[in-house]
């Protein structure tokens, strides 16, 4: 907790959520939590099924059906589904730091992460160090937000992408109770223009939208940029939520639209106007051996993976965060940040402008690993 952030995380899979921010004023809350968390779990299901909240990491990203020589990893990896060790949990000065930690087995290694609040910041700093394994891996955050559930009540921005492209296969199927809007495969330059399988394009960039269906689709960032971003505007709820990171370490951004498409447990239905905003470096959400594998992203130049050294750990900053809108303030067109480092201000396609207090100095992409314990 800090004076602007109220946040928990879940000790199976380390999932953050909810998290409460701006804590002394509207107390905005914009994270999902699936709606079968209260119930009682089904044990069948993966342990990222049944805690299903906020954002978690993922190692390795996606369905991970197809094993990887020897390695048979859990949907969306270890990370997502173990139980993680509580290491610290600490405060210096005006930052407060959660510090967990998970030896992971089906590719043996360390993962460390920190979670940290920053008194008079609206955002929550994250920091995963991935250490002693070796070999190629893809990976990824898989933050979902929750949208008010009135038809385009948000809208949705990116910085530039130089790629994009719906799930190439069926993301869902009638034959199993769930439903898909877009066209598999369709390649696309602007999230306003995607092609479905019906009727005219989608306008990605507002919604809720196309009620009983699910469907995914992944931009690959420009890798020019010095950080890349991805914003939800609320128009009526006056904020903006937001990611960065390093389009260098995750390289692409992946919308899981969910709408209601599934009807099947525990999903039935009944989880609708909720958006995956997942920055990841991975081949969709096939999983490892698709994503380490020559692929039709890959051959085009596009990395899917990354080479872990078990000498050399690989540290993956990550901040997600909000920042209150004046009147009128609609889809966010640009989001940088101030010449001084300690915030970002944001601009709308309308003219408005917003600034959010932040420690941009956190997005380096070298800093050191955490202290062993």
């Amino acid at each position: 907790m800090s004076s602007s952030v109220e946040a928990w995380v879940a000790e199976t899979g380390g999932h953050l959520g909810p998290v409460v921010f701006d804590r002394a004023g509207k107390r905005w809350r914009p994270y999902s939590v699936a709606p079968w968390a209260e119930e009682k779990p089904d044990r069948a299901l993966p342990a990222l099924l049944r805690v299903l909240r906020g954002d978690f990491f993922c190692l390795p990203f996606g369905n991970n059906t197809s094993p990887y020589r020897n390695e048979r990893h859990p949907p969306h990896g270890e990370t997502a589904n173990q139980r993680w060790r509580l290491v610290s949990l600490a405060r210096e000065g005006v930052r407060s730091t959660l510090h967990l930690r998970l030896a992971t087995r089906t590719r043996p290694g360390q993962v460390d992460q920190q979670i940290a609040l920053v008194d008079g910041h609206d955002a929550v700093y994250c920091r995963h160090v991935i250490s002693g394994m070796k070999g190629p891996m893809n990976f990824g955050h898989h933050a979902m937000i929750k949208f008010p559930d009135a038809p385009g009540s948000g809208r949705i921005s990116t910085s530039r992408f130089i790629h994009g492209q719906v799930f190439p296969d069926d993301f869902e199927r009638p034959e199993q109770r769930g439903y898909s809007a877009l066209q598999p495969g369709a390649e696309f330059r602007s999230i306003e223009q995607v092609p479905t399988r019906f009727g005219p394009p989608a306008d990605l960039s507002v919604y809720p939208a196309r009620r009983g269906y699910e469907d995914l689709v992944m931009l690959v960032a420009d890798p020019a940029l010095a950080l890349a971003w991805t914003a939800v505007t609320f128009p009526i709820q006056r904020y903006v939520w937001f990611a960065i990171r390093s389009p260098r370490l995750l390289r692409s951004t992946v919308f899981w639209i969910s709408n209601g498409g599934r009807h099947y447990p525990p999903w039935n239905g009944r989880h609708v106007s909720v958006m995956g905003l997942e920055d990841v470096t991975s081949y969709f959400h096939y999983g490892l051996a698709e994503s380490v594998r020559r692929n039709p992203l890959s051959d085009r130049g596009y990395p899917t993976c990354l080479e872990l050294n078990p000498r050399q750990p690989l540290a993956i900053p990550y901040v997600m965060g909000v920042a209150g809108v004046p009147a009128g303030f609609d889809r966010v067109r640009d989001l940088h940040p101030l010449p001084t480092r300690d915030g970002i201000l944001l601009e709308s396609d309308s003219g408005k402008t917003a600034c959010a207090a932040l420690d941009i100095p956190f997005l380096d992409e070298a800093p050191p690993a955490p202290p062993q314990a």
